[in-house]
C-alpha cells in the first residue's frame, strides 16, 4: 500500500468530512488538481507552503485506491508530484492527524502508521 499525503487547514477537512469528499484547498481549485506529497516530499512542503500555519491537519491516502484519476507530474526541480484529477473520495483516506507546530517552528508529523513512511 503507497501512502500519499495532503497538508489542509481543520476547517477545510472538517467540511470535507461533512460533505463526505475533498473538492480541493482554493489553490488546488485553481490549478485543477489536487496538489499531494509522497512521504519523501512532505517536509519540504510543509516549509514551503504552510511554514508557520496552524491549525493544520495532515491526511493520508491510498494512492492505489484513487485510480487513473492520480498522475505524477513533474513539478519543483522536476521531481514528480501526486496530482488528483477529480475529488478526494474518503473512502481513500487511511489517516488523519493534527500537524501542530514545534518549539522550533516547523511541523510536528506523526510517526505511527499509515504516517509511518515519512522520513525524518
Amino acid at each position: 500500500m503507497s501512502m500519499i499525503f495532503k497538508i489542509c487547514s481543520r476547517p477545510l477537512w472538517e467540511t470535507a468530512e461533512r460533505d463526505g469528499r475533498f473538492t480541493g484547498a482554493p489553490v488546488d481549485i485553481a490549478d485543477g488538481f489536487i496538489h499531494f506529497s509522497t512521504g519523501e516530499q512532505l517536509r519540504e512542503t510543509a516549509r514551503r507552503h504552510f511554514g508557520g500555519a496552524r491549525d493544520l491537519v495532515l491526511v493520508a491516502v491510498e494512492a492505489d485506491a484513487l485510480g487513473e484519476r492520480l498522475r505524477f507530474e513533474p513539478s519543483r526541480g522536476g521531481a514528480l508530484f501526486p496530482h488528483l484529477y477529480g475529488d478526494l473520495e474518503l473512502t481513500a483516506v487511511r489517516g488523519i492527524a493534527a500537524l501542530p507546530l514545534g518549539p522550533d517552528g516547523g511541523h510536528i508529523f506523526p510517526v505511527a502508521p499509515p504516517f509511518h513512511g515519512i522520513p525524518a
